[in-house]
């Protein structure tokens, strides 16, 4: 009865008082945005289950707000505060690389319509340029990164290493990784058919123990540009070889050819 009470008296002030009634209208608005994208995010990074979590506590605070009298109603705002905060904690990586990706999407539309226009000629010749200096360097245990950019790596990134705004050969990528040159251990930036700078410093990852242990700074650098930013990583490790492929803070490690032409063939064409 007190229930039924609370809601017709809520439902007479709504309907009799214009200023009240404009305040609950923009309130559910509001969180009706906030919880739209609270879920959506979720749902896309995979944590359908903190979506029931979050769907069953606002049901289980609602009726306790509405039942006990005595409950505080703002005292249910604490709910979407306390998953804000949760939300930020458990994927701040995530939340980095949605920023970025916002940030930086009017660069990622002049990619599309301007960067990208190649022949398939000339889209195949970097694909090959790029592999032939991978398998070289993985065959003579040279390390590197190359990092496929869609013009959204950060100033500050670039302008730690050296421009070179220079045509994609397979000798030009192979002498600059080569050991005890001045740029070897830095990172090589390409954006398209050019190579836009190397021997830039990128930011190391810090979800060390989401991968093997042996891997070193080498594969942390590469790994940690794709936590933040929308792009991806070519790794070959210095001690075995191995050539790895990291993406959205993932990484693939034993890259063959076929594997290779692939993500290179979705860079190129664009279907990332």
């Amino acid at each position: 009865m007190l229930l039924l009470e609370r809601i017709k008296d809520f439902w007479l002030r709504f309907t009799t008082n214009t200023e009240f009634m404009v305040a609950v209208l923009v309130t559910a608005l509001v969180f009706a945005v906030l919880y739209y994208y609270m879920i959506k995010f979720l749902s896309e990074n995979n944590a359908q289950d903190l979506v029931w979590i979050f769907v069953i506590v606002m049901i289980i605070g609602a009726a306790i707000v509405s039942i006990i009298n005595t409950v505080n109603n703002s005292v249910y705002l604490l709910i979407p505060a306390i998953f804000v905060i949760i939300i930020i904690t458990l994927f701040s990586v995530e939340l980095k690389r949605l920023i970025w990706a916002k940030r930086n999407a009017k660069l990622f539309d002049v990619r599309k319509t301007e960067g990208m226009k190649y022949d398939e000629e000339k889209i195949q010749h970097c694909i090959t340029e790029i592999i032939k200096a991978l398998q070289n360097m993985s065959k003579n245990d040279v390390g590197a990164i190359i990092v496929l950019s869609t013009g959204n790596v950060p100033s500050q990134i670039i302008d730690s290493g050296v421009k070179l705004d220079s045509d994609i050969s397979a000798d030009l990528i192979e002498s600059v990784f080569f050991p005890k040159t001045p740029l070897h251990d830095g990172a090589m930036i390409i954006n398209g058919a050019k190579i836009v700078a190397a021997g830039c410093f990128l930011p190391l990852s810090q979800n060390i123990d989401s991968f093997p242990k042996e891997l070193g700074t080498r594969h942390r650098a590469g790994i940690g540009v794709t936590e933040t930013i929308d792009v991806i990583s070519l790794i070959v490790s210095e001690e075995t070889g191995i050539i790895s492929i990291a993406r959205g803070g993932k990484i693939t490690r034993y890259a063959d050819t076929e594997s290779l032409k692939n993500i290179l063939g979705k860079y190129y064409w664009q279907e990332l």
